[in-house]
C-alpha cells in the first residue's frame, strides 16, 4: 500500500513587535552600594558591552546550542540513512517484517493458451459439449520452481498404458475398456519431485464431450466417500480430504473430489485428486516416502489446475 506523504505544518512565526513600541528603560536607583551591582536591564543587557572576565551572552549563548545543534544533525543524518536504507529493501529482508512461506510451491505466472480463430472456451454459451479446443498440453500446469522434472511426463502426449500404470493391476483390464467405451481422444501429462521428496504427477484425459468424461468418473473411477479405482501408492483406506472441505473451494464450473491415504499408510503417504472440466478429466497425485504428504501444495496444484481447464 502506498502511503501518501502530507505536508508538515509550517513553523509559527514569532509575533513582531510594532513600530511604535519603545524598549523600556529599567529606573536607576538613587544609591548604591559599593560592592553592589545594578540589576542589568533589557538595554544593558543587549547593548552594553560585559563585564571584564564575563563571557558575552552570544557566546555563552553558541556555547549552549552549538552541542545541541551538532547532536540534531547526526542523529537527522543517521535517520535519513536508516529511512534510505529500509524503503530500499524488499519487505522480506527487512527483520521483523519478513513474510513467513505457508509451505507454497513457486509455480511460474500462468495464462490461458490461445484459442484457434472462432472457437469458444469450454464453458462458453454455445460450446454445449463443454470442449476444450486448446492444446491439450498447453493447459497442464507447468512444474514450480526448484522441481526436478519427471523423464518419462514431460508434459507431452502419453499412452494409456502410462495412465493406467498409476492404479492397481487388477483395475488395468476394467480401466482400459472403459477408455475405449468413453472414446478417450488425447492424454496428456507432467510429473517432477521436489526437493523435499514430494513427487507429484498430473494426467489430462480428453474425451469427445462432458458427458461421455462423467460418464468415465462416475463409472470406472467412482468418485464418492472414496474413490473405486485404487491407486498402486494407496492400496489402503482413502478417505475424503477433510482440509479442503474447510478452504476455500477452486472457482470455476468444474467438479472437483480430493482424497488422502489413512493412517497407517505404506511406504509412503498419497494425495489424489480428480477434477472434471467439460470434456477434460484431470487426475492429481502427490505422493510422499516415509512423510505425510503436505496438505497446502497439493490444494495449491489442484487449484492452479483447475483455473486453467476452466
Amino acid at each position: 500500500m502506498t502511503e501518501q506523504i502530507t505536508q508538515a505544518d509550517q513553523p509559527v512565526k514569532a509575533k513582531e513587535l510594532p513600530e511604535t513600541a519603545q524598549p523600556v528603560e529599567a529606573e536607576q536607583p538613587a544609591e548604591c552600594e559599593p560592592d553592589a551591582e545594578p540589576e542589568p536591564t533589557v538595554e544593558a543587557e543587549t547593548a552594553q558591552p560585559a563585564a571584564p572576565g564575563k563571557p558575552p551572552l552570544n557566546r555563552r549563548v553558541l556555547r549552549v546550542v552549538a552541542p545541541w545543534t551538532a547532536a540534531v544533525i547526526v542523529c537527522a543524518g543517521l535517520g535519513a540513512g536508516t529511512a534510505f536504507g529500509i524503503t530500499s529493501m524488499e519487505r522480506s529482508d527487512v527483520p521483523g517484517l519478513a513474510t513467513e512461506s505457508d509451505g507454497r510451491w513457486d509455480y511460474p505466472r500462468l495464462s490461458l493458451p490461445a484459442l484457434p480463430k472462432g472457437s469458444p472456451r469450454p464453458f462458453t454459451f454455445g460450446n454445449r459439449h463443454e470442449i476444450h479446443h486448446a492444446d491439450l498440453r498447453k493447459l497442464l500446469l507447468p512444474a514450480p520452481a526448484g522441481a526436478t522434472v519427471d523423464k518419462k511426463l514431460t508434459g507431452d502426449w502419453v499412452s494409456s498404458a502410462q495412465y493406467l500404470s498409476e492404479y492397481g493391476d487388477l483395475r488395468h483390464a476394467d480401466i482400459q475398456q472403459a477408455l475405449d467405451d468413453c472414446a478417450v481422444r488425447q492424454i496428456a501429462a507432467r510429473g517432477w519431485t521436489m526437493p523435499d521428496g514430494t513427487a507429484s504427477r498430473v494426467y489430462l484425459l480428453r474425451f469427445d464431450s462432458a458427458g461421455m468424461a462423467q460418464a468415465f468418473k462416475d463409472m470406472e473411477i467412482g468418485v464418492g466417500l472414496s474413490p473405486d479405482a485404487t491407486l498402486k501408492t494407496a492400496p489402503g483406506e482413502v478417505g475424503i480430504d477433510e482440509e479442503w472441505e474447510m478452504a476455500t473451494r477452486a472457482d470455476g464450473q468444474s467438479l472437483v473430489s480430493l482424497y488422502t491415504e489413512a493412517k497407517p499408510f505404506g511406504p509412503e503417504h498419497t494425495r489424489q485428486a480428480y477434477i472434471q472440466a467439460g470434456d477434460t478429466l484431470a487426475l492429481i497425485i502427490h505422493a510422499r516416502k516415509g512423510e505425510v504428504a503436505p496438505t497446502v501444495p497439493f490444494h495449491q496444484t489442484v487449484v492452479l489446475q483447475n483455473q486453467l481447464l476452466s
